[in-house]
Parts: structure tokens; C-alpha cells; sequence
């Protein structure tokens, strides 16, 4: 699958396509079978599969304190959209230049003459254009006008389908792994690159390797027992995502330690997925006092991941 980092990247040949905008948080069920008729449609006409999606999503610049939390990164909606045969990923940097062009520009300088879209699908809520004044209906004005055809995701639902990104911030609120690995149609997982931490970790025999969250927000808090991959080998151990406000953390990050395992991951990519919750994340009055409850948090996500 083709990554296309921001319009300045568009060329002639990438002209002509059936395309789709959204999100896709999470890519969940209900995306993939959307996403799933999108790649056939795409088939049928002999053009690629294209999904148009905007970084930074329009809440995290406008409303950043507002926004919600994010199920997937960049990296993921990519690895998930490459399995379903999508066969290229536009990503429009979405900032206060972009959020201003006209609903007219979009459509006509975007849509028709730089992606040559032949068929359209966005959900009918879809919004776009300097104070948002484009929608699904002014989508199929011009679609009559420019030779393009525009479909509503509703057409492309599974019967009875209720999946949300919403639904699955909640069910994750909840700790509903199992319901979220329903919804997600696999466990969900927070994936990275291991970066180098303050290894306070290895003073009391519990190494943990480091991921950094960038810049969005998480939709979980507290520590878990996880299965985290490496290498498509799966190794139990127990994570904390938080502040680490025991030892005056400032950002937000995961911390995961491996049960039986001592080699060296930094710089590797891994992803972590949460199984259960074993509780909140808490301030401790001393290091020490940490050290035994991590010793603890260890002990009960053996027993719940022997229990899995």
C-alpha cells in the first residue's frame, strides 16, 4: 500500500481512484466493512482503493482540550488498512491553512483535479469547507456536476451494525477487553518504538521497556496485564500507562515489563495488548512502597493472564 504524506506528494498518477474520507479510529468492524465494499467497488472499476484521512484529526487542533482520545495512531490505521487491500493511504496534514479553503476548492481542486475521483464514499454527517459549510448533499451536487458518484457509508454498513469509535472509548472506560476485542475484531493494542527511560526500573529487578505517547491522548489509564509481541513472538508481562506520578513523570507514557524475558528491545517496535485491568495508577509516598506493589501488580497478572 502507497503512504501519500500530505498533498504537496499528489502526482499524475495518482489521478483517477475510488475514494473514501474519515477517520477510521480504531478501525473497527463497522470501518472494515465499509472499508471492505470500498476495495471491491475499486475492483469492479478497476481503480485503487483510496482513503483520505487528516492529521492532526480537526478536534485535536481546534478543540485540543476537547478532542477525543485516540484508539490509533498513524502507524496503525496503516498497518490495518493494508491488510484489508487498500491500495493507497492519502494523510492531509490538517491545519488552520487547509481548515480555511473553500467547500468549493476542496471539491473541485482536491477531489476533482488532483485525485480525479470517480466514486465517493463518506458517512452523510461528513463535513468540510471553511465553517464546515460543505456536506453530504453539496457532496452530490457536485458529483452530478464533476462526473463522480457519492455513496454514504450507511449503504455500507453490516445489517444491525453498532459499532462506534465512540462504543469502544466506552467499552475501554469500562475495561471491557473482551467486548472492545468484539468491536476491534482483535484485542486492542498500543504499539511503538522503545525508547530509552530512567531505568529506575532496573534498580528493583523490574526492567521496563519505554513507549513514549506522541502528542495524543490515550484512551486508558492505570496498569494491566498485556501480551506484548516482538517479532510475532507474544510474552506475557504487566504495563503501566500514565504519568508516574510517584516519580514526577510529566508525560504521558507505557511501561511495560516482561515476565522471563532479558533482552535488549531498544529501538525495537512492539505492540502491547491490554488484557486485563489490574487497577488504577496510583501516587506512592516512597519508592520503596512502588517496588511492592509493582511486586503485587506482577503477581495478580500472572494469575489473571494463566486464567486468559
Amino acid at each position: 500500500m502507497e503512504l501519500i504524506r500530505g498533498l504537496h506528494n499528489l502526482r499524475e498518477k495518482h489521478r483517477a481512484c475510488v475514494l473514501t474520507i474519515g477517520k477510521f479510529d480504531g478501525v473497527h468492524l463497522g470501518h472494515q466493512a465499509v472499508l471492505s465494499q470500498v476495495v471491491d467497488k475499486a475492483r469492479q472499476l478497476g481503480l485503487p482503493a483510496t482513503v483520505m484521512v487528516f492529521e492532526p484529526q480537526p478536534e485535536e487542533l481546534f478543540t485540543p482540550d476537547n478532542a477525543p482520545a485516540r484508539l490509533s495512531v498513524l502507524r496503525d490505521k496503516y498497518s490495518q488498512l493494508l491488510g484489508l487491500g487498500i491500495d493507497r493511504l492519502l494523510c492531509v496534514k490538517f491545519d488552520r491553512e487547509f481548515a480555511s479553503l473553500s467547500a468549493q476548492h476542496f471539491v473541485e481542486d482536491l477531489l476533482v483535479d488532483s485525485l480525479g475521483v470517480k466514486y465517493l464514499v463518506v458517512g452523510d454527517d461528513f463535513r468540510f469547507g471553511k465553517g464546515r459549510v460543505g456536506d453530504f448533499a453539496y457532496l452530490q451536487q457536485e458529483g452530478l456536476k464533476c462526473d463522480f458518484e457519492v455513496v454514504s457509508t450507511q449503504s455500507f454498513r453490516v445489517e444491525d451494525c453498532r459499532i462506534s469509535s465512540t462504543a469502544v472509548r466506552a467499552a475501554l472506560a469500562d475495561s471491557n477487553f473482551k467486548l472492545v476485542a468484539q468491536m476491534l475484531g482483535r484485542p486492542f493494542s498500543i504499539a511503538g518504538k522503545v525508547l530509552h527511560g530512567d531505568k529506575k526500573g532496573r534498580t528493583i529487578g523490574f526492567p521496563t521497556a519505554n513507549l513514549k505517547m506522541k502528542r495524543v491522548k490515550v484512551p486508558v489509564n492505570g496498569v494491566f496485564a498485556v501480551q506484548v509481541t516482538i517479532k510475532n513472538q507474544t510474552y506475557a508481562g504487566v504495563a503501566n500507562i500514565g504519568h508516574r506520578p510517584t516519580v514526577n513523570g510529566q508525560r504521558t507514557q507505557l511501561e511495560v515489563h516482561l515476565f522471563d524475558f532479558n533482552q535488549n528491545l531498544y529501538g525495537q517496535f512492539i505492540s502491547v495488548a491490554l488484557v486485563h485491568k489490574i487497577r488504577e495508577e496510583m501516587k506512592f509516598d516512597s519508592f520503596e512502597q512502588l517496588h511492592q506493589q509493582i511486586q503485587q501488580d506482577a503477581k495478580k497478572a500472572q494469575q489473571m493472564l494463566a486464567l486468559s
